[in-house]
């Protein structure tokens, strides 16, 4: 990548100092608590799905497809507001996002139907579909490509800490106060953070060659030579785009089923109370922030001793997906819950850990000028498997019963095993980067 020998005016809100560090930590750490809060609205559903169901007298599939509503809309923001956050200051966007899905709780907490909670999820849906590409990008802005590795990690890490943390508490609150008492605490939790974000809340600008040495500045934004000029076509056609994509689009699927339907399964399955299975439940995500830490580490010490982003990224984020296969393949040839917990726990941990591999591979393929619509974009694909798990399970949990949440896992294990091999055999940014002409 080459720079030109022009800087463009900045937006309202943009933090242009040489030696901004503290900073952007900061704006971090509240986009971490952003994602925590995201993450705590989508599991809270899955937390009380046997009192929903009993509430409102719905059957597995009726359940499914209201969770899936929740994905609606979501991929459909997440590319609109992904492309506006090209130009729109990304600050502004996470503000009004925080407001929207704090005020979208409050149809179904007040009360109401079926009808009502799906009108509910779906603009809730709406609101939040653009927050992880919106939040990776505005937080990648701050750092250059060899340092984005922990940062973008820590985001996701917001994603995994949001349902360790909240579980728990939610989990007491659904069974001791109702599950609508559950979405007036995250409506409230939504509304205090956009205060924080408003008050505290910066874009931050580091974009191009020149700024991506270790001596580069965070703040300053120098356009990517050809950038401007690169049609997004190209970006959604080359291998690297297309391998991060498939492969995040099965880690996802792990990811909502999760969400949506593993406290049913430990509840129903494998006969955990609903207390036990409230905590037990944090166990995936647990696993899941080890590993994107570790991850994180792995990949940040290959590239600084010049390792490609084809094995640093690529192939360390296919082994994630291949061992998150093997163990979720494994499900059915051990006896006992506890046996089965294990293997559970490992696969969905390792399986939905690809989505900081996903972010920073795209973000380096992509100009800064275009990464908010490559990352949108992506998160739009890949969020399709929100949409589609939760029903698809739903139905084979009515016609199989308790055995139709072990044939989701062994799906899911399937699909791991082929979002793998998309990793290790399409992902290769310096190969596309070179044929995009940066």
């Amino acid at each position: 990548m080459t720079a030109v020998p022009t800087v463009p005016p900045q937006s309202a809100g943009t933090v242009q100092a040489t030696g901004s560090s503290s900073r952007a930590w900061i704006v971090t750490g509240l986009l971490v608590v952003f994602m925590m809060v995201n993450f705590a609205d989508k599991s809270v559903l899955g937390l009380a799905a046997d009192e929903i169901r009993a509430d409102l007298h719905l059957s597995a599939t009726q359940f499914g497809l209201a969770n899936s509503a929740f994905f609606l809309l979501f991929s459909f923001a997440a590319v609109l507001v992904g492309l506006a956050a090209d130009r729109v200051s990304p600050k502004v966007l996470l503000l009004a996002m925080a407001v929207l899905w704090s005020v979208a709780q409050v149809p179904a907490a007040i009360g109401g139907g079926l009808a009502v909670l799906v009108v509910s999820r779906v603009f809730l849906g709406a609101a939040e579909g653009p927050a992880f590409p919106v939040a990776q990008q505005a937080t990648l802005a701050w750092f250059p490509d060899h340092r984005r590795n922990l940062p973008g990690a820590l985001i996701t890490l917001g994603v995994t800490l949001g349902v360790i943390v909240s579980a728990p508490g939610l989990s007491w609150l659904i069974q001791h106060h109702g599950w609508r008492a559950a979405l007036w605490v995250l409506a409230g939790a939504g509304l205090l953070w956009a205060v924080a974000w408003a008050l505290l809340g910066a874009d931050g600008r580091h974009r191009a060659a020149g700024t991506d040495g270790p001596g580069g500045a965070v703040g300053v934004s120098v356009p990517d030579a050809g950038g401007p000029d690169l049609p997004y076509r190209k970006i959604f056609a080359s291998r690297t785009w297309i391998g991060a994509t498939l492969a995040y689009f099965t880690s996802y699927w792990t990811v909502a089923l999760m969400l949506v339907w593993l406290p049913s399964y430990l509840r129903n399955a494998l006969d955990y109370s609903a207390d036990a299975a409230g905590t037990i439940v944090i166990a995936p995500w647990t696993v899941g922030a080890v590993v994107l830490l570790a991850q994180a580490g792995i990949t940040g010490r290959l590239m600084r001793r010049g390792v490609g982003s084809r094995r640093a990224r690529g192939r360390v984020g296919g082994w994630l997906l291949a061992i998150g296969a093997v163990c979720c393949l494994a499900v059915p040839l051990v006896d006992g819950a506890p046996a089965r917990t294990v293997l559970i726990a490992l696969g969905f941990g390792f399986g939905g850990s690809y989505a900081t591999v996903a972010a920073t591979t795209v973000a380096e393929l992509a100009p800064a000028s275009r990464s908010g619509g490559a990352l949108g974009t992506m998160n739009a694909v890949v969020t399709a498997a929100g949409l589609a798990a939760p029903a698809v399970v739903g139905a084979l949990v009515d016609a199989r019963g308790t055995l139709g949440y072990q044939d989701a896992v062994l799906l899911s294990g399937a699909l791991l095993a082929a979002g793998a091999v998309a990793s290790f055999l399409l992902v290769d940014p310096a190969r596309d980067l070179a044929r995009l002409g940066r």
